[in-house]
């Protein structure tokens, strides 16, 4: 067998490495979407860290979907700013939030994907809520009308919108969040602000 020459050694190394790099990419596809960083998420407290935390499991929305959440289909913009796909898990309706358990999920579109960037207490008042719902420290907002067309108007209810996963320059409990964009979604909409409504 041939030596091989000591110039040759790195240079096999580095192709030996980008290699194996590859075999990386290819036998797990996964490690593909952790190569675009989704930015550093906000600081939270305390509070707001222990709700993140359990979270977390759903930045693959497939487990949401397995936990309840699913899909409204379209994504949501103002002229502020967007929401994202709402993902809304039915069972957790009722009249009390329930701080560790958010009725609605917010995911951005990112290409053929899609990143969790919020979640969303929901409360319509068909639950028989008795006054505005607080949580963080917050009031919900509300009462309002359902945002149509993904809502039908008759679906009055309070709301407060977290971004938990995202930093967002209108504020953390802002109801949109100017960074998260719909374009190029197959549904998206361009929503007007919801009318306020008596609590009754």
């Amino acid at each position: 067998m041939a030596r091989m020459s000591s110039r040759r050694l790195p240079r096999l190394a580095a192709l030996a490495r980008l290699l194996a790099g590859a075999a990386c990419l290819v036998l797990f596809p996964a490690l593909l979407q952790a190569q675009a960083p989704a930015g550093s998420p906000p600081a939270l407290p305390p509070e707001l860290e222990k709700v993140r935390s359990a979270l977390e499991k759903y930045q693959d929305p497939v487990v949401a979907i397995h936990d309840g959440y699913h899909s409204t289909l379209g994504c949501v913009e103002y002229a502020e700013g967007g929401m994202g796909i709402h993902f809304l898990n039915l069972r957790l309706i009722g009249p009390v939030p329930d701080p560790m358990r958010p009725q609605i999920l917010l995911y951005e579109p990112v290409g053929n994907k899609v990143r969790l960037v919020g979640a969303e207490w929901f409360n319509p008042l068909a639950t028989g809520v008795k006054e505005r719902p607080h949580l963080f420290g917050q009031p919900f907002e509300g009462p309002m009308e359902g945002h149509e067309p993904l809502q039908p108007a008759g679906l009055h209810h309070y709301d407060l919108h977290v971004w938990l996963f995202k930093p967002n320059p209108a504020g953390m409990f802002s109801h949109v969040n100017p960074t998260v964009k719909c374009k190029d979604v197959g549904y998206s909409f361009m929503l007007q602000p919801p009318k306020s409504v008596p609590h009754r």
